[in-house]
């Protein structure tokens, strides 16, 4: 998309002059082009993508105003989403970021435990939407292991049967979901807002130090999946552990299901991006049938 069409776009979705000054290109993430404009309000930070990606856009926005609205960490506001010129547009509040630091890790502990207490009869969202770019299903539901399973490891597998797998680990992976049950015996969690995409990549801190996560995929659920995600691409620090238990501890048995969450990850950036993910996902499946026996 050329840069007047995106001043054009800007323009007309939030009704704002967009000054002259060249754009500049945001690097960061694979899935989306990200740019930085000064307008009449301000500088934005604009996402850029095919038109078909405009429902990725409008979930996300929702996704963002949900945490917004739970008052604990700081997220960009949205300020639009729309289409221009062939291609879909989503324009957030601009935000200096740096390096977390212990201060901002231990105080993202605490806020995240304050979102976690953002509380719902059921799992689910009020709409479908993304994660990464893979569909998500968010369809209300009384039972989390139902939830986990139909919503989460099955679409899942689904995609990963389009893939070159052997059908040993298919096979594992559907013992597994049969036997599931077994890691909630004596623990039902709440269903918890989730920013459901939080890994480091997903984390920095404003001008202040204060933390600031992007990127979500939220639904309500156990708040072990934001935790047990905190681990899987680099863990983040130990004052962010500490100051979360300090809030609200975790259950007992809480080490059990981490890789049972993060397979849902896993096998998604498998069907994203090859690799070694395929592997990754095969150990866990075994690790998690050991741990019930099998």
């Amino acid at each position: 998309m050329s840069d007047a069409a995106i001043r054009a776009g800007l323009a007309s979705l939030l009704h704002v002059d967009v000054l002259a000054a060249p754009e500049e290109r945001v690097t960061g993430g694979c899935i989306n082009q990200c740019f930085r404009y000064e307008t009449s309000i301000g500088v934005v930070f604009v996402k850029v993508a095919a038109v078909d990606s405009l429902d990725l856009f409008a979930a996300e926005a929702v996704s963002l105003e949900s945490l917004h609205a739970a008052n604990g960490i700081r997220v960009p506001q949205v300020l639009g989403v729309g289409a221009a010129a062939g291609h879909a547009l989503l324009v957030l509040e601009w935000i200096d970021i740096g390096r977390p630091t212990s201060a901002s890790d231990a105080q993202l502990g605490a806020q995240l435990a304050v979102q976690h207490r953002q509380l719902k009869p059921l799992y689910g969202f009020k709409r479908n939407n993304f994660i990464g770019s893979t569909p998500q299903a968010n369809l209300w539901s009384r039972d989390w292991v139902n939830f986990w399973r139909e919503r989460r490891l099955e679409p899942q597998l689904n995609l990963v049967l389009s893939t070159a797998v052997d059908d040993g680990f298919v096979e594992r992976v559907t013992l597994l979901l049969a036997l599931m049950d077994g890691f909630f015996t004596s623990y039902v969690p709440v269903a918890s807002l989730l920013h459901g995409d939080l890994w480091a990549g997903n984390y920095a801190a404003d001008a202040t130090g204060a933390p600031v996560v992007f990127d979500p995929a939220v639904y309500y659920g156990d708040r072990e999946c934001d935790l047990a995600m905190t681990r899987l691409f680099g863990a983040f620090g130990n004052d962010f552990y500490a100051a979360y238990n300090s809030e609200w501890r975790l259950d007992v048995g809480w080490q059990q299901r981490v890789e049972l969450y993060n397979l849902y990850h896993v096998l998604n950036h498998h069907r994203l991006f090859g690799g070694a993910y395929l592997a990754q996902a095969e150990t866990m499946v075994d690790r998690l049938l050991a741990e019930l026996g099998h």
